[in-house]
């Protein structure tokens, strides 16, 4: 297969009849899915399932991520026609990735959400797949963390982000994209020892006993020495990977609802993400891509690539 195929190829989000393999329809036309993946219901055999998660109800300022996930599915088109770059095997040929739509809602129940997306999860771990989430404000992972926690136990938390989401909230039934790890710690999801915050750069109070890698030291040690610390105190324990994406500087993603300066580049983000390779990635999520506010569409393509790369993390520990 190759680029010329682009003449007879198109659509292959539904008439792909091989879920292996690269894609090379054109860029800018037919139906589009993450990575080309076909779209499915059906998980029988597949490794790992993309899902949207269309929601923004808890921002801080811009409002806009519900529409995160089809951005990133429209960025990810360039990237289905080539292994992506360094890691030495192609994810795309070696595992089953479907694109499994997104979560079913209703927006006027706002508070039927978490329960909701709990269990849309559940159906995608009880068919044997993992799930890689486009979001959606970073609401979204903690409901995503009870069915992984159900599974798997306590987990490791890998987070980039500019914010340690530990504000405190002792209301369960509060939606808050802003409090949910100081929840996910207090109902015992994650264990805070055994993980890691990147990119941080802005105050709070109480930060429950997370290891934290803020932004200077990512900048002033550099991303291979974060890598290796990361590493280290991740060990081999469960890891859910989450990104919001306003972990990246604004110059990099100023498509977020809350971005802050001084934050990392996507090179450093890159390098981070392909030498912690080898940890025990269980599922993961890109969050806050708000594409009203980035016409350029560089916070999606951002996006895109830390999908894949969370992909690639997945399928390493498992070839």
């Amino acid at each position: 297969m190759a680029l010329e195929d682009a003449k007879t190829q198109v659509d292959m989000a539904f008439t792909r009849d091989d879920p292996r393999g690269l894609s090379f329809e054109n860029t800018f036309g037919g139906a589009t899915s993450f990575l080309r993946r076909r779209y499915s219901k059906d998980l029988t055999g597949v490794d790992i399932a993309v899902t949207g998660i269309p929601f923004d109800q808890a921002v801080t300022n811009r409002p806009g991520t519900r529409l995160g996930p089809r951005a990133i599915r429209e960025a990810s088109a360039i990237q289905a026609f080539d292994p992506p770059y360094g890691w030495g095997y192609d994810p795309m040929s070696e595992l089953n990735i479907v694109d499994y739509g997104d979560v079913a809602f209703d927006y006027a129940r706002v508070a039927d959400f978490p329960e909701a997306l709990t269990n849309h999860i559940r159906g995608i771990l009880a068919g044997g797949a993992a799930s890689i989430a486009l979001g959606g404000d970073h609401y979204i992972t903690y409901p995503i963390l009870k069915a992984y926690a159900e599974k798997f136990g306590p987990l490791s938390l890998l987070q980039f982000d500019a914010h340690t989401d530990t504000w405190a909230d002792d209301e369960p039934n509060r939606i808050d994209h802003g409090t949910m790890f100081y929840k996910a710690v207090k109902d015992g999801l994650i264990d805070p020892k055994r993980s890691v915050q990147v990119g941080i750069r802005t105050e709070n109070p109480d930060t429950l006993g997370f290891n934290i890698i803020d932004a200077r030291e990512v900048h002033e040690t550099g991303p291979v020495a974060v890598a290796q610390k990361i590493r280290n105190i991740l060990s081999d324990h469960p890891t859910y990977l989450t990104f919001d994406i306003d972990g990246l500087d604004p110059a990099f993603a100023p498509g977020t609802g809350t971005p802050v300066w001084g934050g990392l580049t996507s090179g450093q983000a890159s390098i981070i993400l392909r030498d912690i390779a080898g940890i025990n990635l269980v599922g993961g999520d890109v969050v806050e891509v708000s594409p009203p506010f980035d016409t350029t569409g560089a916070t999606a393509v951002a996006g895109a690539h830390i999908a894949l790369e969370l992909i690639c993390l997945w399928g390493w520990t498992r070839r």
